[in-house]
């Protein structure tokens, strides 16, 4: 009855992200997992790769020695269609993610898996920040060779996750973890059952949803700009995730002076990704979009959820500018 389970999940991920053979998915603890696996593939296999310069780092630190860090639009924060068209028959493998986690900057994956399939070359695309955020994942599936998510980036448990390979590679040579003859020999070890069923009704429940209404977040960069001269955006020109902003603060108090003030108003925001919490080191996204070691230290990133009113984006900028009656001259 477990197994049964287990095989009806993962067809009904596959139909999800429109994938016509189940045996592609694989399900993992997590994106991190997955995205480590697909570049020690490369390496392992060889493959000369392109990776986009705001990958997570996650994928960033497991890229193959030499891979060509492909460079991003600093107004927008998306990487640039027409230079990636300089790379097939260059490369075996590029990866770019769906939307980058820090700057919420929604990248042309869609295009970027239709050129790479025009030549014959590999697309891995981290799509961890775009799923229930935004509606669509059935595209992935012809778009993507390679594709990770996360349940806990969708509301489901913490530690459960998928992946998914080119069906060349079932019964191929790779392997996420190996020893077991678990999911079709593609990740050794024990299914975690609970936790797939979890992140599959995360999934059932925020999959067909429409992108987020931005109007929150709009509303809220419009009056602090207005009131908080100085304010700098960052991918404000581009397409971008709903539920995310992220700007440098005018003056010279660090961000995290801000952060203490805003917290003890009730607002929790942060510095940078979750997933760089608690780093000394500059973010190399940031680095990327062009800031400058002393913008990084005053900036902000704010990221909304589904239940994020009008009213607490509206209640955010009233506490920065109270903070910032302190902080600035």
């Amino acid at each position: 009855m477990a197994k049964r389970l287990l095989e009806d999940l993962r067809e009904e991920l596959a139909d999800e992200l429109g994938i016509d053979e189940p045996e592609r998915v694989v399900f993992t603890s997590g994106a991190t997992e997955a995205n480590n696996a697909v570049m020690r593939w490369a390496a392992d296999s060889g493959k000369k790769s392109a990776i986009s310069a705001i990958e997570h780092p996650c994928v960033m630190e497991a890229a193959p020695t030499g891979a060509i860090a492909l460079p991003v639009n600093r107004e927008t924060g998306a990487v640039e269609v027409e230079a990636i068209r300089e790379y097939p028959g260059d490369v075996d493998l590029i990866s770019l993610m769906a939307a980058n986690n820090e700057t919420g900057a929604i990248q042309p994956w869609e295009e970027v898996g239709k050129i790479c399939r025009e030549a014959g070359v590999s697309f891995h695309c981290d799509a961890a920040q775009w799923f229930g955020k935004i509606g669509g994942a059935e595209k992935f599936g012809e778009a993507c060779d390679f594709l990770t998510g996360s349940a806990h980036k969708f509301g489901g448990p913490k530690g459960v996750g998928f992946l998914v390979v080119p069906e060349s590679e079932i019964g191929g040579t790779f392997a996420s973890q190996t020893g077991g003859p678990q999911e079709n020999g593609l990740r050794a070890g024990t299914e975690d059952l609970a936790g797939i069923a979890a992140m599959m009704a995360a999934f059932r429940e925020r999959s067909p949803c429409l992108p987020g209404n931005s109007g929150g977040r709009d509303a809220f960069e419009s009056a602090l700009a207005q009131k908080l001269p100085g304010v700098r955006w960052i991918a404000q020109a581009g397409e971008r995730l709903w539920n995310t902003s992220m700007f440098v603060l005018p003056g010279d108090e660090k961000n995290l002076k801000w952060l203490v003030r805003l917290s003890r108003l009730g607002f929790a925001v942060s510095t940078g990704s979750a997933c760089s919490s608690g780093k000394n080191n500059p973010s190399h996204v940031m680095e990327a979009m062009g800031l400058d070691f002393d913008e990084m230290g005053r900036v902000i990133r704010v990221s909304g959820g589904l239940d994020s009113s009008p009213e607490d984006w509206v209640g955010l900028a009233d506490a920065l500018l109270e903070a910032g009656a302190e902080l600035l001259p």
